[in-house]
């Protein structure tokens, strides 16, 4: 088909990767319906996608990858900065010049037998003053409708970018050309040695090779939504996060909007999805993994969810731990890597109940029996689905302007020390507190070494597209343009353990309770008893109705150790001084406050 464009540097753009990569046909996307059945039928009819039970998973399609090609791969992931330095020591960085040599010697010919797809998308409501307008050239139809649900692509984009004369480039190849006659009957990759996930920052340009997975393959996601978005947002005065953002409206309906960041494991999509216990309290759901926040007119920062679907991890959710996110997928959803029964539904571990059947086919397109003990489900196998399906969905998730953020949440999983939950004496505390969030390693962090806690500044570790330094002093920057219109900071720990490992806080839902003492705080509604580390509730405003917490337990929960607090400053002291000088002298001030209040 002809362009549907009139834009010069586009066409340009698409011609001149054609020529390196030489597909068979170059089709643009208009992100129709008929577009993504079209597509859906072709991968059937080759063996890539499998349809599921119409009766049971409406308009639903299961996907297995090859083995090597399940994860988003760190080790091969740049920030290919002009300058070494500028990339920092969360980075790995390569010499961009040859970088691209390097790559385009991949991308030469990779494209043979396969079609190009152009798709037009944006992050974020089409039109929104906060969003951004991209296009992903991509050989993999996988993507394409992966895309669909999580981008808004359409060919109002290309009318945008018409206007403006601007856009963020994207390059994705799944790597090696096809045979004369071979099709893609399974998901292709690349050999690990030749997978690519490379960011130029100073070019707001994606050039990724060699993988399939999503948040390798599917560049709005963790490419650009925060790598580049991060480093755009870094130059530009507002905020890439990865934040889930939801509201919670009190018995008055008053509305609060908070924005949340978590390391991995610790809850994030059940939090966002969050079944309130408390009475006349409601949840919804704006985002459950990104947030861009700028500044509005009236002062306050204003938040969106640049993508416009669901990108889970299918093992673990249950009617028990997220219905919410269950019933967003019951149809027009994309499985990937999880168990296929034997009546075409889907399945994985920690489902809540046994497979039906008890068997089917496994993510490596094997039979699979429960009884055997072999895992069906990869533990990263994914659901992708629409937002607006979320039975929580916020009335203004797709609002242009986006929500003001009231409260911010830190957190990470620690079975000791962290208490329940506390609030920041101000902004420049609470920056140190997200930059200093922390959980205890796991079995899956074991190349860690003989560290006592693992730090993720902001949960965006491996998502700041420059210098991490540089990061934590643009949230300070961040809070003097905010003013006193910044919003409030808590931190928060689900993970509780007694000394014999029994959880000390039921969790899931009863969250709840603690955003509301939050909510009571910024109301003004509650005050609060001062301690070494920040403020805490007042015994009896945090309300326990209803649960079975014995005072002794309710103690440990919001005990502050000071020596406990002593050994963590330390372990953070060791953490930061690996940013050098670009560490922001107000993290240093924040450090030396700390240690005189636990002095104290």
């Amino acid at each position: 088909m002809s362009a549907p464009t009139t834009n010069q540097k586009l066409l340009d753009w698409v011609a001149e990767v054609a020529e390196m990569t030489t597909p068979d046909n170059i089709v643009w996307c208009d992100g129709s319906k008929e577009e993504y059945d079209r597509l859906m039928v072709q991968m059937c009819e080759s063996g890539m996608a499998i349809k599921l039970n119409e009766e049971k998973r409406p308009n639903s399609f299961a996907f297995n990858s090859d083995p090597s090609d399940v994860a988003r791969v760190e080790n091969r992931t740049y920030i290919a900065s002009l300058k070494e330095e500028d990339a920092g020591p969360t980075n790995n960085w390569i010499d961009p010049v040859a970088l691209k040599e390097t790559m385009k010697g991949l991308y030469k010919g990779c494209m043979k037998g396969r079609t190009m797809y152009v798709i037009p998308f944006s992050m974020g409501p089409i039109g929104s003053p906060i969003a951004k307008n991209s296009i992903e050239l991509t050989d993999s139809p996988y993507v394409v409708v992966n895309m669909h649900i999580m981008a808004r692509v359409s060919t109002d984009v290309l009318r945008l970018i018409e206007k403006e004369d601007t856009f963020i480039p994207c390059l994705h190849s799944v790597g090696a050309p096809l045979a004369e006659g071979q099709a893609d009957s399974r998901w292709p990759c690349a050999p690990i040695e030749d997978k690519y996930i490379a960011h130029f920052p100073e070019e707001n340009l994606i050039w990724s090779y060699g993988s399939g997975y999503g948040g390798n393959a599917l560049l709005g996601k963790k490419c650009l939504a925060l790598r580049i978005a991060s480093a755009m947002a870094g130059r530009e005065g507002w905020m890439a996060e990865h934040m889930l953002i939801l509201r919670f409206t009190n018995p008055e309906g008053k509305q609060f909007h908070i924005a949340a960041a978590f390391p991995s494991a610790c809850g994030k999509t059940n939090l966002a999805m969050l079944q309130s216990t408390v009475p006349g309290w409601k949840v919804e759901t704006i985002g459950d993994d990104i947030a861009w926040m700028k500044p509005g007119a009236d002062g306050r920062l204003y938040a969106i969810n640049p993508e416009a679907g669901f990108f889970g991890v299918a093992p673990g959710t249950s009617e028990g731990s997220n219905p919410m996110a269950l019933a967003s997928i019951e149809e027009n959803a994309i499985f990937t890597n999880v168990v296929v029964t034997e009546d075409k539904d889907v399945w994985w571990e920690d489902m809540g109940y046994d497979c039906p059947g008890g068997g089917g086919i496994d993510w490596k397109n094997n039979p699979w029996k429960q009884a055997d003990g072999e895992k069906g489900a990869h533990p990263n196998s994914r659901f992708t689905a629409p937002a607006a399906q979320c039975p929580v969905i916020c009335d203004a998730w797709e609002d242009p302007a986006g929500v003001p953020i009231d409260i911010f949440v830190f957190g990470g999983k620690r079975t000791n020390t962290m208490p329940l939950v506390h609030e920041a004496f101000d902004f420049e505390q609470g920056v140190y507190m997200g930059a200093t969030a922390s959980s205890e390693p796991t079995a899956a962090a074991l190349d860690l070494g003989n560290v006592s806690l693992r730090f993720d500044p902001f949960a965006m570790t491996p998502f700041i597209g420059y210098h991490a330094g540089d990061y934590m002093q643009h949230w300070f920057d961040m809070g003097e343009t905010l003013g006193d219109k910044a919003p409030r900071c808590f931190y928060v720990n689900w993970f509780r353990k007694t000394d014999d490992g029994k959880w000390l806080w039921p969790g899931f839902g009863e969250n709840s309770r603690v955003l509301k003492w939050m909510c009571d705080r910024v109301e003004g509604k509650v005050e609060a008893r001062e301690t070494p580390i920040g403020l805490m509730p007042i015994d009896g405003d945090l309300t326990l109705d209803g649960l079975d917490i014995p005072a002794e337990d309710w103690a440990e929960l919001m005990k502050v150790d000071n020596g406990l607090f002593k050994a963590t400053l330390e372990d953070a002291k060791a953490y930061l001084a690996k940013f050098g000088d670009k560490l922001p002298a107000k993290m240093t001030e924040q450090m030396a406050k700390l240690e005189a209040r636990l002095n104290a």
